[in-house]
Protein backbone atom coordinates (compact mmCIF):
# COMPACT_ATOMS: atom_id res chain seq x y z
CA UNK A 1 0.00 0.00 0.00
CA UNK A 2 1.89 2.75 -1.46
CA UNK A 3 0.04 6.17 -0.39
CA UNK A 4 1.44 9.44 0.34
CA UNK A 5 -1.01 11.59 0.31
CA UNK A 6 -4.18 11.15 2.07
CA UNK A 7 -6.00 11.68 -1.27
CA UNK A 8 -4.77 8.36 -2.89
CA UNK A 9 -6.58 6.14 0.45
CA UNK A 10 -9.59 4.71 -1.69
CA UNK A 11 -11.95 5.41 1.97
CA UNK A 12 -10.91 9.20 1.44
CA UNK A 13 -11.60 9.09 -2.74
CA UNK A 14 -14.87 6.92 -2.31
CA UNK A 15 -16.10 9.57 0.70
CA UNK A 16 -14.85 12.49 -1.25
CA UNK A 17 -17.35 11.09 -3.99
CA UNK A 18 -20.00 10.82 -1.74
CA UNK A 19 -20.32 13.91 -0.42
CA UNK A 20 -20.27 15.68 -3.27
CA UNK A 21 -23.06 13.64 -4.77
CA UNK A 22 -24.74 14.58 -1.34
CA UNK A 23 -24.16 18.52 -2.07
CA UNK A 24 -25.61 18.13 -5.55
CA UNK A 25 -28.40 16.27 -4.26
CA UNK A 26 -29.25 18.27 -1.88
CA UNK A 27 -29.85 21.62 -3.71
CA UNK A 28 -33.25 20.23 -4.54
CA UNK A 29 -34.00 19.62 -1.15
CA UNK A 30 -37.06 22.07 0.11
CA UNK A 31 -35.95 25.42 1.66
CA UNK A 32 -37.13 25.11 4.98
CA UNK A 33 -34.63 21.85 4.96
CA UNK A 34 -31.49 24.36 4.45
CA UNK A 35 -30.59 24.49 8.42
CA UNK A 36 -31.78 21.23 9.26
CA UNK A 37 -31.34 18.11 7.53
CA UNK A 38 -29.49 19.83 4.68
CA UNK A 39 -26.80 21.32 6.60
CA UNK A 40 -26.77 18.48 9.02
CA UNK A 41 -26.41 15.76 5.94
CA UNK A 42 -23.44 18.09 3.86
CA UNK A 43 -21.48 18.58 6.95
CA UNK A 44 -21.79 14.69 8.04
CA UNK A 45 -20.50 13.59 4.56
CA UNK A 46 -17.93 15.85 4.06
CA UNK A 47 -16.61 15.16 7.60
CA UNK A 48 -15.90 11.67 6.73
CA UNK A 49 -13.32 13.22 4.69
CA UNK A 50 -12.31 15.05 6.65
CA UNK A 51 -11.65 13.11 9.93
CA UNK A 52 -9.92 10.37 6.97
CA UNK A 53 -7.43 13.33 6.31
CA UNK A 54 -6.33 14.09 10.19
CA UNK A 55 -5.59 10.40 10.96
CA UNK A 56 -3.57 9.89 8.37
CA UNK A 57 -1.65 12.54 9.55
CA UNK A 58 -1.66 10.68 12.94
CA UNK A 59 -0.62 7.56 11.34
CA UNK A 60 2.78 7.20 12.94
CA UNK A 61 0.47 7.00 16.55
CA UNK A 62 -1.59 4.01 16.08
CA UNK A 63 -3.65 4.68 18.84
CA UNK A 64 -4.73 8.81 17.67
CA UNK A 65 -4.87 7.29 13.67
CA UNK A 66 -7.31 4.55 14.99
CA UNK A 67 -9.59 7.27 16.98
CA UNK A 68 -9.99 9.83 13.96
CA UNK A 69 -10.61 6.68 11.74
CA UNK A 70 -13.21 6.03 14.24
CA UNK A 71 -14.69 9.26 13.61
CA UNK A 72 -14.87 9.31 10.26
CA UNK A 73 -17.25 6.05 10.72
CA UNK A 74 -18.97 7.77 12.89
CA UNK A 75 -19.51 10.56 10.62
CA UNK A 76 -20.58 8.16 7.62
CA UNK A 77 -22.88 6.55 9.85
CA UNK A 78 -24.95 9.47 10.52
CA UNK A 79 -24.78 10.50 7.00
CA UNK A 80 -26.87 6.68 6.27
CA UNK A 81 -29.53 8.36 8.82
CA UNK A 82 -29.86 11.62 7.02
CA UNK A 83 -29.91 9.39 3.96
CA UNK A 84 -32.98 7.35 5.21
CA UNK A 85 -34.59 10.82 6.75
CA UNK A 86 -34.27 12.05 2.82
CA UNK A 87 -35.89 8.78 1.54
CA UNK A 88 -38.39 8.99 4.61
CA UNK A 89 -39.55 12.48 3.54
CA UNK A 90 -39.46 11.60 -0.28
CA UNK A 91 -36.78 14.15 -0.71
CA UNK A 92 -34.64 11.55 -2.99
CA UNK A 93 -35.96 7.93 -4.96
CA UNK A 94 -35.58 5.06 -3.37
CA UNK A 95 -32.86 3.88 -5.98
CA UNK A 96 -31.30 7.13 -5.37
CA UNK A 97 -31.22 6.26 -1.21
CA UNK A 98 -29.97 2.56 -2.21
CA UNK A 99 -27.41 3.52 -4.06
CA UNK A 100 -25.91 6.41 -1.71
CA UNK A 101 -26.56 4.05 1.08
CA UNK A 102 -24.55 1.29 -0.62
CA UNK A 103 -21.69 3.66 -1.47
CA UNK A 104 -21.16 4.69 2.09
CA UNK A 105 -21.46 0.65 3.68
CA UNK A 106 -18.57 0.60 1.18
CA UNK A 107 -16.93 3.26 2.53
CA UNK A 108 -17.56 1.44 6.25
CA UNK A 109 -16.05 -1.48 5.07
CA UNK A 110 -12.85 0.24 4.15
CA UNK A 111 -12.67 2.45 7.44
CA UNK A 112 -13.39 -0.65 9.36
CA UNK A 113 -10.16 -2.16 7.47
CA UNK A 114 -8.11 0.80 8.53
CA UNK A 115 -9.31 0.56 12.08
CA UNK A 116 -8.42 -3.26 12.35
CA UNK A 117 -4.91 -2.76 10.20
CA UNK A 118 -3.38 0.66 11.70
CA UNK A 119 -0.33 -0.97 11.02
CA UNK A 120 -0.60 -1.28 7.41
CA UNK A 121 -0.94 2.81 7.43
CA UNK A 122 1.88 3.84 10.13
CA UNK A 123 4.46 2.29 7.98
CA UNK A 124 3.78 4.85 4.82
CA UNK A 125 6.35 7.66 4.07
CA UNK A 126 5.52 10.73 6.88
CA UNK A 127 5.37 13.35 5.07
Amino acid sequence: MASHDFRDLMAYKFGFELAMSIFEITKNFPAAERFSLTDQIRRSSRSVCACIGEAYRKRRYPAHFVSKVSDADMENCETQVWLEFSFACKYITAELYENLNSQSQTIGRLLSFMINNPDKFSNLKHG
